[in-house]
């Protein structure tokens, strides 16, 4: 699970997994994945979690969901500008996961990367790039969602393919501290003879862009579309 929390990945593993990310002083592991990568690494079991270590890439090793509320709270009150991402390894990883979820309302949503040729879709809207996506009607899969919201918000008619991952991001509305599931859906262009941004959801422009553009458009976009992006293009270069 990756959880974007104010725009800062916070990846959850369990201990198979977390055994991976090190290896002992003086070896590198196969997956080449060492303290170097790390900028700082704290042992949950040994010391707590402080303001201080909230830089770079950060480790936190054998984490429970106690790790996780801390960690929560140090990133609501504290200025973690310096963090660029989190790895929990933790010890009960379907326990940790429920321990990101329960400060936040749940809210169910599903999005398309939608491919045209060489291209992909994107739109512009408040001021960052995007991709089409929105919430759940009452009864609605997530797979019907994603071509409705794409239709919807660009007005792009598209074949629905695999999925590609699933994303959580978490933002602030009327009070309320939300989390978002998003799941993200490969699609192929039907019909862009109707293509238009949807003015009552801010959207400013759409977009046909190839990947060199895409990358420049990324700059200036979130984190969690970077990774669906990443991930959307490993799926084509397979």
């Amino acid at each position: 699970m990756i959880v974007f929390i104010n725009d800062r990945p916070i990846k959850l593993v369990g201990p198979k997994a977390a055994s991976q990310l090190i290896a002992p002083i003086g070896r590198i592991p196969a997956n080449r994945q060492a303290y170097i990568d790390y900028d700082h690494i704290v042992d949950a079991r040994l010391e707590a979690l402080k303001e201080d270590a909230l830089q770079g890439h950060l480790l936190v090793l054998n984490a429970t969901p106690s790790t996780v509320g801390k960690l929560l709270a140090l990133l609501q009150k504290t200025n973690a500008k310096p963090l660029l991402s989190v790895t929990l390894g933790c010890l009960d990883k379907d326990a940790c996961e429920e321990a990101i979820k329960k400060p936040f309302k749940i809210i169910k949503a599903a999005g398309g990367v939608v491919i045209k040729g060489n291209k992909m879709l994107l739109m512009f809207r408040r001021g960052v790039w995007d991709l089409p996506k929105g919430k759940l009607d009452d009864g609605e899969s997530s797979r019907k969602a994603a071509v409705r919201e794409v239709q919807e918000e660009t007005g792009v008619r598209a074949t629905l393919g695999e999925r590609i991952c699933t994303t959580w991001h978490t933002y602030n509305l009327n009070g309320n501290r939300i989390l978002k599931r998003t799941k993200w859906y490969r699609m192929t262009v039907l019909d862009d003879s109707r293509m238009a941004p949807q003015a009552e959801e801010d959207i400013e422009k759409l977009a046909w862009l190839d990947r060199k553009e895409t990358k420049l458009a990324l700059t200036n976009s979130f984190s969690s579309i970077r990774y669906v992006i990443d991930a959307v293009n490993q799926l084509v270069s397979q």
